[in-house]
C-alpha cells in the first residue's frame, strides 16, 4: 500500500503542526525535553515488542501519533513523566488484548496512568484558547483523517450527542447562547472528537455498535463534568466505557479495521498494533 494512503500519515502531519503551534504561540508549556523523551520512549518500546513479540507489518506509525498525543494533552512538573506514560501507553497495546485487539486507546490510556499514578501531571484544558479560527480547523483536518480512517460515522456521533445534552442543559438552566458557544470552542473537545474517539484500532467494529458507543461515552462526559462535577471528563470518559468494546463486537460481530487497504499485500497479523 502506498504509504501516503495511510490516514496515519494525515493525522501525524496534523498533529505535529497542532504541537507546533501550540507550543510556538499558545505557549503549551511543554519542554522540548520532555517531547524528546516522549518519543524516545514510546518508540523504543514499540521496537522492543515487535521484537519481543516477532511480529511482522507493524511499524511505528501508531506509536508516533500515541506520542504526539501525550505531548499535546500531558502535563508534568518532571521529565520522567511522560516518558512513564509514553511506556505504559504503547506496551499496553501489547498486553492488554481482546479478541485480538489491543483493548485501550494508548494516548487515553497514558494520560489516565498519568493523571493518577504519577505525581505532578495535569491536563490543561484551557491551553487551547477560544479560537474560532482553530475550531474550524481542528473540524476540518479532522474530518480529513477520520474520513479517510473509514471512522467517520463515531465521531458525529458523538460530537452530536455531546452538543446536544449541552444545549438541553443550556435551555433547562436558561443560560444565554454565549455559553454554549463557549462550550463549543474547546479545542481539547474537537481533537478528543476526531483523533482520540475515532481510533479504529480500540472502537467497535460493527457501525451500530460505534453509534452505541459513542452515545454512551457522550453521556458518560456529560454526567462526569455536570452531574459530579469533576474534571478531565472527556478523557475518563472514554477510559471508563473502553471495557464495553469487546461487549458490543460480540453483540454485533463485524470485520476488524486494519491499515492495509489490500489484504492482499499483506496480512497484519491478529496480535499487530
Amino acid at each position: 500500500m502506498n504509504l501516503l494512503q495511510d490516514a496515519r500519515i494525515c493525522q501525524i502531519l496534523f498533529l505535529a503542526t497542532l504541537l507546533s503551534i501550540g507550543v510556538l504561540v499558545r505557549d503549551f508549556s511543554l519542554l522540548p525535553q520532555q517531547m524528546a523523551l516522549t518519543f524516545a520512549a514510546g518508540l523504543a518500546t514499540q521496537a522492543l515488542c515487535v521484537k519481543l513479540l516477532g511480529l511482522r507489518n507493524v511499524g511505528m506509525l501508531s506509536a508516533i501519533i500515541t506520542c504526539f498525543g501525550l505531548s499535546i494533552l500531558l502535563r508534568a512538573d518532571t521529565l520522567w513523566a511522560h516518558p512513564l506514560a509514553a511506556f505504559v501507553a504503547i506496551a499496553a497495546k501489547f498486553v492488554i488484548r481482546v479478541e485480538g485487539k489491543h483493548l485501550f486507546n494508548p494516548a487515553n490510556l497514558g494520560v489516565i496512568v498519568g493523571l493518577t499514578l504519577i505525581p505532578g501531571t495535569w491536563i490543561s484544558p484551557g491551553q487551547w484558547g477560544s479560537d474560532v479560527i482553530y475550531a474550524a480547523w481542528f473540524v476540518a483536518l479532522g474530518s480529513v483523517v477520520t474520513q479517510r480512517a473509514r471512522r467517520m460515522d463515531i465521531s458525529w456521533m458523538f460530537l452530536g450527542c455531546y452538543v446536544a445534552l449541552l444545549g438541553a442543559r443550556v435551555l433547562w438552566l436558561g443560560q444565554s447562547g454565549a455559553i454554549f458557544w463557549h462550550q463549543l470552542h474547546s479545542g481539547a473537545l474537537l481533537l478528543f472528537t476526531f483523533f482520540m474517539i475515532s481510533d479504529p484500532m480500540t472502537i467497535p467494529n460493527h457501525q451500530r455498535a460505534r453509534w452505541l458507543y459513542a452515545v454512551l461515552v457522550a453521556v458518560a462526559a456529560y454526567c462526569w463534568q455536570f452531574y459530579w462535577f469533576k474534571p478531565n471528563a472527556l478523557v475518563w470518559a472514554l477510559f471508563l466505557m473502553t471495557p464495553v468494546v469487546p461487549m458490543l463486537d460480540r453483540l454485533w460481530p463485524a470485520q476488524r479495521h486494519t491499515w492495509r487497504e489490500n489484504p492482499g499485500a499483506g496480512v497484519v497479523p491478529a496480535r499487530a498494533a
